[in-house]
């Protein structure tokens, strides 16, 4: 997928936003903002998503597992 439609904005911390047309397209949201615009949004409020070792975004829905993954990792790391 290119996002030839869509502009990035990076920000100092590292944080950074993706922007449609309108405030809220790339969650799926209309131009008056109401939901279901888009079959298949990008992302939506609450996604997860992991970068692998690529720099490819994975989308997640096992945020429970995954922390629990680097609990366990950050305790063997330490002992």
């Amino acid at each position: 997928m290119i996002w030839m439609d869509y502009t990035v904005h990076s920000y100092a911390n590292g944080d950074f936003t993706v922007e449609g047309e309108w405030p809220g397209e790339v969650m799926g949201l209309d131009r008056e903002g109401n939901p279901g615009a888009k079959s298949r949004p990008l992302y939506r409020p609450g996604d997860v998503f992991i970068v692998d070792k690529d720099g490819v975004l994975r989308k997640s829905d096992e945020l429970n597992v995954l922390l629990l993954k680097y609990k366990a990792k950050k305790r063997s790391t330490s002992q």
